[in-house]
């Protein structure tokens, strides 16, 4: 079980820092991902990280601004969002799989989500 939070109203050029916490498996044994999802849009990823190839992925639109980590002893996940912008606005999703023979970039399907936590952006 992955249970998100962190999600908040915020101004341009704001941060926040979303948390997922895992439950019943060990998050540094699995890839990790956090997926945005834009109103009327399709659901993308935004940060990975796969542990079994050392790939790390940003999607374009996030490079420089947002950083994905993690906390073994707590079993968390984190995304730290710098520099917000009205685009990223939207719900966040994180995501493990078990594939870590894969690029995280490549996993369409993860086997565990989030239930997702808003984020606005907004003046």
């Amino acid at each position: 079980q992955l249970v998100e939070s962190g999600g908040d109203l915020a101004q341009p050029g704001g941060s926040l820092i979303l948390s997922c916490a895992a439950s019943g498996f060990p998050l540094e044994d699995f890839v990790i991902g956090w997926f945005h999802q834009a109103p009327k849009k399709a659901r993308e990823v935004v940060a990975c990280f796969s542990k079994g190839t050392g790939n790390t992925y940003y999607a374009d639109s996030v490079k420089g601004r947002f950083t994905i980590s993690t906390d073994s002893a707590k079993n968390t996940m984190y995304l730290q969002m710098n520099g917000l912008k009205s685009e990223d606005t939207g719900a966040y999703y994180c995501a493990a799989d078990h594939r870590t023979v894969l690029d995280c970039n490549i996993i369409l399907f993860y086997d565990y989500w989030g239930q997702g936590t808003q984020v606005t952006v907004s003046s």
